[in-house]
């Protein structure tokens, strides 16, 4: 039986702690005991993999999955998936899910009152190209009250779940959008302890994919591991 070693632990002050008592769930949620680490096998680290065959030609499209458009301000999401090392992932199953314009969720536990869009659903993926690069046209999500705290608004995001080779290797994020007030008062945000991973958070205004009249964009780079890792929801 070969040896596998494990994932390395993440750069210190660069992902967010298990405890964050402003984030209120996570006083829940925390593990109360040191976690067991489990070794990876070959069996979980080398599949299944993923190709452009395992998604549909329209599932990067959130605007043109129903009968007509979703209301909102259209905008392009693009990036590169890369390693600590800068080297593109290619083949990553990228998936994405965010609130519509009106921030409101397509899920039955959502009872924030705001209207539900009949054309957005509200999730789409893609695989990485050979460059690691992985494109979404969507509309801007809105803002929505989650009762965290007094007045607790969550800023716009998009989630972001990538999946490498192997279904134990999958990685949970959030991007947010540039200029944003409510990152401040944001304990999710919050949570992750040093300013520039949190930036790392933050996508950029995308001059050269803004298409003219139609979509604004914005670009998101997705760093796996090393010092300039992309903050992450998953366990450390």
């Amino acid at each position: 039986m070969s040896n596998v070693n494990p994932y390395r632990k993440s750069y210190f002050d660069t992902q967010p702690d298990y405890l964050f008592p402003p984030y209120r769930s996570t006083v829940k949620r925390a593990p109360l005991q040191p976690l067991v680490q489990i070794p990876q096998t070959l069996s979980e680290i080398t599949g299944p993999l993923f190709s452009a065959q395992d998604v549909a030609d329209g599932d990067w499209d959130l605007t043109a999955q129903h009968a007509g458009e979703p209301l909102g301000e259209r905008m392009i999401v693009s990036g590169r998936v890369l390693d600590e090392s800068a080297r593109p992932v290619a083949n990553a199953l990228v998936e994405l899910w965010q609130a519509n314009a009106a921030g409101r969720y397509r899920h039955p536990v959502d009872n924030h009152d705001a209207p539900i869009d009949p054309n957005f659903t509200g999730f789409g993926r893609v695989v990485t190209d050979a460059h690691g690069g992985y494109r979404f046209k969507t509309i801007k999500p809105g803002a929505y009250p989650w009762r965290n705290h007094y007045n607790a608004w969550r800023p716009a995001h998009l989630h972001f779940s990538l999946f490498g080779q192997g279904f134990a290797q999958r990685l949970v994020t959030q991007m947010y959008f540039p200029g944003d007030p409510l990152l401040a008062f944001d304990p999710m945000y919050m949570s992750v302890p040093d300013d520039k991973a949190r930036q790392r958070l933050v996508s950029a205004f995308d001059w050269e994919n803004t298409q003219p009249e139609y979509a604004i964009a914005y670009r998101f780079d997705i760093i796996l591991r090393g010092r300039d890792a992309t903050p992450m929801e998953n366990p450390r």
